[in-house]
């Protein structure tokens, strides 16, 4: 069953958001490039978006679908809007949509 695994939080200071996060929770913090670092659980893990041109206004609930097409397809025959197109990451690929009432969500299938 799709579920929410990933929550993306915009972090324009990304080694405050690391440090932070490492200290209060101690969490593991794997970096992606110089703009992107999460956890690595397996669980529901968070991302740290420091590129303000991928960064959402808002935390980033990413949910993970066994097909990413059906999920882009069964998302606007619900009244959902494509707001960004599937575009491939290091580990899968993904889209972003709003429900109808405004919210911002990705579906992402892994690699």
């Amino acid at each position: 069953m799709p579920r929410p695994d990933f929550i993306e939080l915009p972090s324009p200071d990304l080694a405050a958001a690391k440090a932070f996060y490492a200290q209060a929770f101690g969490w593991g913090i794997a970096d992606y490039g110089p703009a992107y670092s999460c956890t690595t659980t397996g669980d529901v893990d968070v991302g740290l978006q420091d590129d303000p041109a991928q960064a959402t206004q808002g935390p980033l609930v990413v949910i993970q679908v066994p097909g990413l097409d059906a999920a882009a397809a069964a998302v606007a025959a619900a009244g959902g809007a494509i707001i960004r197109p599937a575009f491939a990451f290091p580990g899968g690929r993904r889209f972003h949509f709003r429900d109808p009432n405004g919210n911002e969500l990705a579906a992402w299938q892994p690699a």
